[in-house]
Formats: structure tokens, C-alpha cells, sequence
């Protein structure tokens, strides 16, 4: 699609975390193998970094971030295994703000939706039977931890399974619409609530949600009307893992000759902060 080949290139990116360990042991061997091959430069990259560069691809779709974007920026990015707020004060500075304490923002769709009976992945599924039902049916608990920029989901699975519990059959409907619209908003309030708090204590220029979850359409309108500031998204397929963000944000350290060794190592639990 790019019409290049690998002749072309100026260097070979890949991710050393976090993820799992099988998983990163591959990439990283495979690149390696093909950067000693080419006699080309290595690149490490945070799969978590690699999100919020997602915004630095040129794409025409809605919500996507324009070109000149400026410092500061506030990096809401969950995913299936991650939800954190980061304070983006320049490129490769960052501040962690809060992040979850239990369950990720994906991990708790993906959980919840296995209780309702859906299919995986949890969050598509959760959000599309939603459409058809009443956010304020089941006021589930939403953990706001004393104002901290933390997340906890934990909770709020407890609630949804407890309240499924009551019905002698599994949901099926109206009451299932209402349950997913339900526990969507719950974990939507916390996530876009926090997020507009932040954007307004550090006085960001914008907002940028990052990652799996941020492809959910509740996420997006409510994060918009409450932040305070523009809010930009990638189009779905930029949301998901992809190689594409990979590519975006290796070319930052690459131009800022930050290279990797051949010893570059995988770190599965690796943090951004």
C-alpha cells in the first residue's frame, strides 16, 4: 500500500513492550534478523508511546488530530490491558497522572460482556446492544478514589454480575440492552469525567484518546462535551493494535537519533512513566 519496498527503508521499528513476553520475543527476534540483514538501524518502541502517535498520522477522518498540534497535550489511553492519563509536555516527556488500580477500561467490557452473554471482544459488543438501551436503567457505582486520576473497575464488574445474578435467566432484550447501556455509562462517566478534570487543572491544548476502547462512540461525545478543549480520535482501525502507530511514533526517536542496541531486550511490563 505505501509502494515501497525494503530497499527503501531507513530503519526497522519494533515493540519491546509492554505485552506478552511470547508475543514481543517474536517481533523483536524477527526485526532484529531483519535490520542485521538490511545493515539497517534498530528502533524499541512503547507500545504504549506508539498509541498516542496514532494522532501523528496523516488520515482524513473524524475527529482526527490536524498537523500542528501543540504542547501541552493530555493522552487518555485505554485499551484491553491499560487505562491511564498521561501529560504530554513535549515529544518523549511525559507526566503519569493516574491510571487503574485493577481492571482496565477494555479488560472490564471484555469481563462484563462475557456476564451479559456477548461476544469477544467485550467492547464493540457491549456498545452496540447499548444502542437500544437506557443509560439510567441500573445506576451502577462509579469509583472516583478521593479525586485522584486513578481508575478502578473492579467494582463495578461486581455490580453488573450481582445484578445479573437476580434474574433467574441470563438477560435477554430490553433488560440486556439496558445492562450493557448501563455499565457502558458507568465506566464512560469515570473516564471522560477525570479526563476533562485533568485537561483543565494542566490547561492542555487538547485531548487525545488512545488505544482499543477509544473507538467507543459514548467515550468520544461525552469526553468532547465535558473537556473543555478540541478532543481528537483515531479512525477505528488506528485505534486497535496496529503497525501503522508503531511506524509513527519510531520515527520520532529515530530522527532524535535515539536508536536501540542489538542487545534490546523485551520488558512485557514495561510503563510509559
Amino acid at each position: 500500500e505505501a509502494h515501497l519496498g525494503f530497499d527503501d527503508l531507513d530503519a526497522v521499528a519494533v515493540t519491546y513492550g509492554p505485552g506478552l513476553a511470547g508475543s514481543l520475543l517474536v517481533g523483536v527476534n524477527a526485526a532484529k534478523g531483519l535490520a542485521l540483514g538490511r545493515n539497517l538501524p534498530l528502533v524499541g518502541v512503547n507500545h504504549l508511546e506508539a498509541h498516542i502517535y496514532a494522532h501523528w498520522l496523516e488520515v482524513e477522518s473524524e475527529g482526527a488530530a490536524p498537523a500542528n498540534l501543540e504542547f501541552p497535550l493530555l493522552a487518555l489511553i485505554v485499551s484491553g490491558g491499560h487505562s491511564e492519563l498521561i501529560l504530554m509536555r513535549d515529544h518523549g516527556q511525559y507526566e503519569y497522572l493516574g491510571g487503574t488500580l485493577d481492571d482496565a477500561a477494555g479488560e472490564a467490557f471484555d469481563k462484563v460482556g462475557r456476564l451479559l452473554g456477548l461476544p469477544y471482544p467485550g467492547g464493540p459488543a457491549i456498545e452496540k446492544t447499548a444502542r437500544e438501551g437506557n443509560p439510567t436503567a441500573f445506576r451502577f457505582p462509579r469509583a472516583w478514589l478521593d479525586d485522584s486520576y486513578d481508575f478502578s473497575f473492579s467494582g463495578l464488574k461486581t455490580a453488573v454480575l450481582r445484578a445479573v445474578q437476580k434474574y433467574s435467566e441470563p438477560p435477554r432484550g430490553r433488560l440486556l440492552a439496558d445492562l450493557a447501556a448501563s455499565f457502558q455509562e458507568a465506566v464512560v462517566d469515570v473516564l471522560s469525567a477525570k479526563t476533562a478534570r485533568a485537561a483543565e487543572e494542566f490547561d492542555v491544548t487538547a485531548v487525545l484518546l488512545c488505544g482499543g476502547v477509544s473507538a467507543n462512540q459514548a467515550l468520544r461525545a461525552e469526553t468532547r462535551e465535558r473537556a473543555g478543549v478540541p478532543v481528537y480520535y483515531p479512525p477505528p482501525i488506528l485505534c486497535t493494535d496496529n503497525a501503522a502507530m508503531v511506524g509513527a511514533c519510531a520515527y520520532q526517536h529515530f530522527v532524535a537519533g535515539h536508536l536501540a542496541g542489538w542487545d534490546l531486550d523485551v520488558l512485557p511490563s514495561l510503563r510509559l512513566v
